[in-house]
């Protein structure tokens, strides 16, 4: 058993669990427009369900104003649509073929709600990382039943691997505390 393969697979793991919780966190409104909060949008064009991105361009036109620019001006009702029944509260103004989303101010009450989504996400995030903790030990412990390595080394290695996931532990930390900060900021 090679315990640095599965050592590099377990920060594999970790580094993708982070990134997801890094594009949840993207779509998390915090004080000002981001291009992200419309990324879990799917709109019903040619007969489909199809993501925004596949469908328009999605700008930030200054803190507080996002546009949507859709490709083929027959879909733009069903933009609006989506983007009306995302559950976002925001309601599309259409121009032409832009559709402007402004964003108003949240209040102390939404923000407290949008950083327990956040906290979930974040807690989400831990608990994948406990699964592949465990998954990588039981690993361990079938490698030292099976006689491929000694008890020394399973616990080496179990101590080693701690290291690793205590580290992701902390990153998840530090970015769910940096997303606190950005939403409860004013």
């Amino acid at each position: 058993m090679d315990f640095n393969i599965l050592k590099n697979e377990a920060e594999q793991k970790a580094n993708s669990s982070i990134e997801v919780l890094k594009s949840e966190f993207a779509g998390l409104r915090s004080g000002r427009a981001s291009v992200h909060l419309l990324d879990g949008i799917r709109a019903e064009v040619y007969g489909a369900e199809m993501p925004l991105s596949q469908v328009a361009t999605v700008a930030a036109a200054d803190a507080q104003t996002l546009t949507v620019s859709v490709w083929d001006a027959s879909n733009i009702a069903a933009v609006e649509k989506a983007i009306r029944d995302s559950g976002l509260g925001l309601n599309p103004n259409t121009a032409g073929g832009l559709i402007r989303l402004n964003l108003p101010p949240m209040t102390e009450e939404r923000r407290k709600e949008v950083v327990k989504v956040a906290k979930k996400y974040a807690e989400d995030a831990q608990i994948a990382l406990r699964n592949i903790r465990q998954t990588m030990r039981d690993q361990i412990k079938k490698a030292e039943s099976d006689k491929l390595i000694s008890e020394d080394d399973m616990h080496r290695f179990y101590d080693e691997l701690q290291k690793v996931f205590d580290a992701k532990s902390a990153d998840i930390d530090a970015l769910a505390k940096q997303k606190e900060t950005d939403i409860m900021s004013v």
